[in-house]
């Protein structure tokens, strides 16, 4: 089971959206963009799967293997186990009121003050020692999301916050139910929580709301949630059967839902949609949504029309997919990926090394 979640953390990644009141005809694709920029340079790492950007305009970013990395304006600093990390795998990173960084890691949880970091474990009252999510809410509780649930900051201590079980049914190899994928806050103040397995839950400080495939999921596997500006939600979803024994039979639906409070609508008439998995959904302050479909692209629709970014340069065979995106406060893209760190240059994707261009 760990190397099955380690590989669909690592899968290729791309990004997928389809809108407009309703189904847009297959014949209406996206505008693909030219061919990345691929400057000589050693790459940031090889997986690049959060971003981050804190109160002062710092980057940082999670990586698998060379632990945590900061770009801040003038040069670029790598953290490791060496300084203090419990693991050399960051897969999210928060900021708290107070400018503390906390650091989800493959091997407990742990904050940053600037000068040395603080780990925590399942001894400290964590579910989970291997942590999936981590997330700060409006008002500054921490919520940690692990292969074993949710626990949450309280009074100094960590306790785990249980999740009702929806009412569905589980295949027998099934085993990853428990892997909080997501965790996000809608501006009413409701927590939504994605799950491998059990759908996506809705907590509003009282009552728990599931989602699932009954009730319009394209699948119970949810590892992206989005509110966009309009209020509405959306889900991402990854191929049901991935877990199936048998290989010839991991297939069935995944891609994006988007729900409006009443409904869900599915959007599987683009290219690889209805077939594929989505594992991040980003709303940039335009109003432009990115989607990740793996298999397909990244797509960012800017309410009228959609634009593909998918050109790989086949003799560097860099970018193997796209984990995780950010707009930064000049309003520059970010994208991290299984072959690096990217930014959006017009409408090129440009790489970004150790050495540059930053």
């Amino acid at each position: 089971m760990e190397g099955q979640l380690i590989q669909r953390l690592l899968a290729p990644i791309f990004l997928l959206l389809f809108i407009a009141g309703g189904c847009q005809s297959s014949a209406n694709k996206p505008a693909e963009t030219p061919a990345i920029s691929l400057p000589p340079g050693d790459p940031i790492a090889q997986y690049v799967v959060d971003i981050f950007e804190d109160r002062h305009g710092t980057l940082w970013f999670g990586t698998i293997d060379k632990g945590l990395a900061r770009y801040d304006g003038d040069s670029l600093h790598y953290f490791t186990m060496d300084d203090g990390l419990p693991d050399n795998t960051v897969v999210s990173i928060a900021e708290d009121a107070n400018g503390l960084l906390w650091l989800g890691t493959h091997n407990g949880l742990s904050n940053y003050n600037g000068e040395t970091f603080t780990n925590f474990t399942t001894d400290d009252g964590l579910s989970h020692f291997r942590v999936s999510h981590v997330f700060i809410d409006s008002k500054n509780q921490l919520w940690v999301g692990s292969w074993g649930g949710v626990s949450r900051l309280q009074e100094g201590a960590f306790v785990d916050f249980p999740l009702p079980i929806p009412d569905i049914e589980l295949k027998s190899y099934q085993t990853t139910m428990d892997w909080i994928s997501a965790i996000s806050e809608d501006r009413s103040g409701n927590i939504w929580i994605g799950r491998d397995g059990y759908g996506a839950t809705k907590y509003d400080g009282t009552h728990f709301t599931h989602f699932t495939k009954a009730d319009g999921l394209l699948s119970n596997n949810v590892h992206a949630i989005q509110e966009d500006k309009h209020g509405h939600i959306w889900f991402g979803c990854r191929i049901v059967e991935k877990d199936h024994p048998d290989a010839d039979k991991r297939t069935g639906p995944g891609g994006v839902s988007r729900y409006d409070g009443q409904a869900m609508q599915h959007f599987p008439e683009i290219e690889g949609l209805s077939t594929t998995e989505c594992y991040d959904i980003y709303e940039d302050r335009a109003g432009n949504m990115w989607l990740g479909a793996n298999t397909v692209g990244m797509y960012r629709y800017d309410g009228k029309s959609f634009t593909l970014f998918n050109e790989f340069n086949p003799a560097e065979a860099t970018a193997g997919g796209f984990m995780q995106v950010l707009e930064d406060q000049s309003g520059r893209i970010w994208l991290g990926c299984a072959g690096g760190l990217f930014r959006i240059e017009g409408q090129k994707l440009q790489e970004i090394t150790q050495q540059g261009p930053w």
